[in-house]
């Protein structure tokens, strides 16, 4: 069982964080500043140890001095996040921000443990010149191991292939896909594969810093440069030199640091805001986005120039929906999280959940199931989740197509028009399209729902899915 050093000034984060490394399996010592921790534990006998960055006395980063190679986890406010990122250029593994996410930081804690071991079993075995990957030796199928990545349909084994292909290389990468699918995971995999991969991997959301300040945050700036800089600060992108830095959201980002962002590219350099001399930066981009890049480089949304200069290597995630077998897969390995974390051995799905899972369309993707399941776990009261308890809406939309076949809208419409049955060889999307397209010009949006069985949320997400545009001329207001 590995044994993690919690040292945290402030009792109730650290009483909170003990209980939940305790609930994962994880032995847990805590102290509450780097002299106490030293009084009291030999720091190098630690697997790992998790440290806020400030503490009464030393600061956390100390403790990567002293745990002589133990791999260091700093906690940190978002307020101190470049203080964090300095942490990493001494040493620490990674760091994580307050108030963090239960999920994100068990995860954190998993990799990192993965990682010493997956090091520490490569070092054994050095003399023969082979490196046995940890997946094989634990009895898995470690044909996506390495990876980290849970599922085996045939766009990901695709997506696997060319993730081994493309992470060795400097060369850019553009990841795809839609919300909630698990971009992230595919540019850890991709760094963590790289040359680079103990250097440190900065991730920015471009979405949730202000526009105001993401110059500032990504390249930093000199003194004066604005109302507030009472001291020069490094950004993010210089953070991330030898390492790699990844864009989430990148469509989000403004046309002026689009700019600058293009001169790191093209010149390996950056200029801090206020500053006139420029520094050079050996950085790895790798840049995320749900958005059409180029559609929005057409109208000007987006920098043309930078669009083809991050276009190098584009990797598209698949939706949820579109992974078969994958979405029982990836609920079985969430359920199994979920239950560990409030101790439960009995939990399975029942039969209408399983169906459930498989038939629903998932538009949160790999996020919303997630949630659903972490919301069955708490209110599961049986050993058997329901699929009532997932909290999901299966419609006629979310069926597959020999499921439907053979079950047709009520017939009439209330103005003299019959519907038309279908026939054998209709999908449910074509005769979806068909139906709206032959009644809405007398039918309200509630009408269609109604007929067809469906939501009017369904209605709306099928008519952008099949690119069914909403006519407003002909049917009543609906108001």
């Amino acid at each position: 069982m590995p044994h993690i050093l919690i040292v945290e000034d402030e009792t109730i984060i650290r009483s909170a964080l003990r209980r939940l490394l305790e609930r994962n399996q994880y032995q847990v010592s805590e102290a509450g500043s780097v002299q106490e921790a030293q009084e009291r534990f030999t720091i190098p006998t630690f697997d790992l140890i998790v440290s806020d960055l400030r503490l009464p006395g030393a600061p956390g980063t100390e403790l990567i001095k002293l745990g002589q190679g133990t791999p260091v986890l700093i906690m940190t406010s978002y307020a101190s996040l470049r203080s964090a990122v300095d942490s990493m250029k001494m040493g620490a593994v990674d760091y994580i921000a307050k108030p963090f996410d239960h999920d994100e930081m068990l995860q954190a804690v998993a990799r990192i443990l993965r990682d010493r071991q997956s090091l520490q079993s490569a070092g054994t075995e050095s003399v023969s010149g082979k490196a046995t990957p940890v997946a094989a030796k634990n009895g898995v199928d470690n044909s996506n191991g390495e990876i980290g990545i849970i599922g085996s349909c045939p766009p990901m084994q695709d997506l696997y292939s060319k993730i081994r292909k493309v992470a060795p290389t400097d060369s850019n990468v553009l990841i795809q896909g839609e919300s909630g699918t698990g971009k992230e995971l595919v540019a850890r995999a991709l760094h963590n594969l790289s040359r680079r991969a103990k250097a440190p991997m900065i991730s920015v959301n471009c979405a949730a810093i202000p526009e105001s300040l993401i110059e500032s945050e990504l390249f930093g700036h000199e003194k004066g440069a604005f109302t507030g800089a009472s001291a020069g600060r490094a950004g993010l992108v210089e953070a991330a030199d030898g390492g790699t830095l990844f864009l989430d959201e990148i469509g989000e980002l403004p046309l002026e640091a689009q700019a600058r962002l293009l001169r790191v590219l093209q010149e390996g350099e950056i200029r801090r805001v206020g500053s006139v001399q420029s520094q050079k930066v050996d950085v790895r981009l790798i840049a995320a986005t749900h958005r059409d890049l180029k559609s929005l480089a057409k109208i000007g949304q987006f920098r043309e120039d930078l669009y083809y200069r991050l276009h190098v290597i584009a990797l598209k995630l698949p939706a949820l929906r579109e992974r078969g077998a994958d979405v029982n897969e990836i609920a079985t390995a969430f359920l199994a999280r979920q239950s560990a974390r409030v101790n439960r051995t009995d939990l399975k799905f029942a039969p209408d959940a399983e169906q459930a899972i498989r038939h629903y369309s998932w538009p949160g993707n790999v996020r919303e199931l997630e949630n659903a399941v972490e919301r069955a776990v708490i209110l599961c009261e049986s050993p058997e989740i329901s699929a009532e308890l997932l909290g999901i809406d299966i419609e006629l939309n979310d069926l597959d197509d020999d499921e439907f076949i053979g079950l047709a809208p009520q017939q009439g419409n209330g103005a003299g028009n019959t519907s038309h049955e279908p026939t054998e060889d209709l999908s449910l999307e074509d005769y979806f399209q068909h139906f709206v397209l032959e009644h809405q010009d007398h039918m309200t949006e509630t009408e269609l729902a109604r007929k067809l069985g469906v939501s009017r949320k369904c209605l709306w997400e099928r008519r952008q899915r099949l690119g069914i545009p909403r006519r407003k001329t002909g049917v009543a207001s609906e108001s």
